[in-house]
């Protein structure tokens, strides 16, 4: 089962007792925040719920699953997401 984004604006504008607008436009808002930040390597924690972080991937050697060649693999970034200690509990509780 999974919440697709207008469901969580939908749940979250009842709750909060606002417009589904002002929420999506908030929403919107984070993730830029979020995006643009990580890209310049900013660690964003909120405090028992998650952080995000951009962490680095080396170069590496792999191999081409058809053919078997021996391919160079670029050096990279990635993103780490890591749940809060509020998360862990609200989960562990279902």
């Amino acid at each position: 089962m999974a919440i697709n984004r207008s469901e969580l604006v939908a749940a979250v504008a009842e709750k909060a007792g606002t417009s589904q607008t002002a929420v999506n436009g908030v929403l919107d808002a984070v993730f830029d925040v979020f995006a643009t930040s990580v890209a310049k390597g900013e660690k964003i924690t909120i405090p028992g719920w998650l952080a995000v972080e951009r962490t680095d991937r080396a170069a590496r050697t792999g191999r081409n699953p058809q053919t078997g060649e021996t391919i160079q693999i670029a050096a990279g970034h990635s993103v780490k997401l890591t749940a809060g200690s509020k998360l862990k509990a609200a989960v562990a509780k279902k």
